[in-house]
C-alpha cells in the first residue's frame, strides 16, 4: 500500500522498497509493568496522546494534547467533534473511552507506553473550564469552547528496557 504523497506505506515499506531496518532485540531486554502510579506520572510527563471513541460502533482515534488534572487526563477536542457529541447525550453518564501515549525510542526500540481505560464527561463548572482553556492550548487552529475529563477505571503500562 503505497501514496501518491510520498512517505511510508502501513506495511512499513516506503513505496514498494525493501522494509525499514529492523534493531535486533539485544540481551537482556526485558518488558516490565508499570504500576498506575508509574503509568500516570509517564502519561503526565508528555502532552501528546490518543483519544480511542466508538463512533458508528467501530473503534476511533483522535491526536490530542492533554493535561493532567488530580489523576484525570482533560483534552480540549474541538466543538461539534463527534466526541464532543457523544457527550452530549441525554444521560450525562459519560462515555467509555480510552487515552494512550507512549514514547518508544525507534532506534533502540526502548521507552514506554500507557493506555488509560475510563469515563469521559464534559467540563460544565465554569471555573475549571477557564482554568483548562487557560492551561491547555489546543495545537489546531478552530473552535475549542468546552473540555473533556476522563476518570481512569484502569490504568496499564510498560516500559521497554
Amino acid at each position: 500500500m503505497t501514496s501518491d504523497r510520498g512517505g511510508t506505506a502501513m506495511n512499513g515499506r516506503a513505496h514498494g522498497g525493501p522494509p525499514a531496518p529492523s534493531t535486533p532485540a539485544g540481551p537482556g531486554r526485558t518488558v516490565e509493568e508499570l504500576t498506575s502510579g508509574e503509568a500516570l506520572a509517564l502519561l503526565g510527563s508528555v502532552g501528546l496522546g490518543r483519544v480511542v471513541f466508538t463512533r458508528h460502533a467501530l473503534p476511533a482515534v483522535r491526536p490530542v494534547n492533554h493535561l493532567l488534572d488530580a489523576g484525570d487526563i482533560i483534552i480540549r477536542p474541538h466543538d461539534g467533534s463527534t466526541l464532543t457529541a457523544l457527550l452530549e447525550s441525554p444521560e450525562g453518564a459519560g462515555v467509555v473511552v480510552a487515552y494512550e501515549a507512549d514514547t518508544i525510542d525507534p532506534a533502540t526500540r526502548l521507552g514506554w507506553s500507557v493506555v488509560v481505560t475510563g469515563y469521559a464527561t464534559s467540563v460544565t463548572d465554569p471555573a475549571e473550564l477557564e482554568r483548562f482553556t487557560r492551561l491547555l492550548r489546543p495545537w489546531v487552529d478552530g473552535t475549542f469552547t468546552g473540555a473533556i475529563r476522563i476518570t481512569p477505571a484502569l490504568v496499564t503500562g510498560f516500559r521497554l528496557n
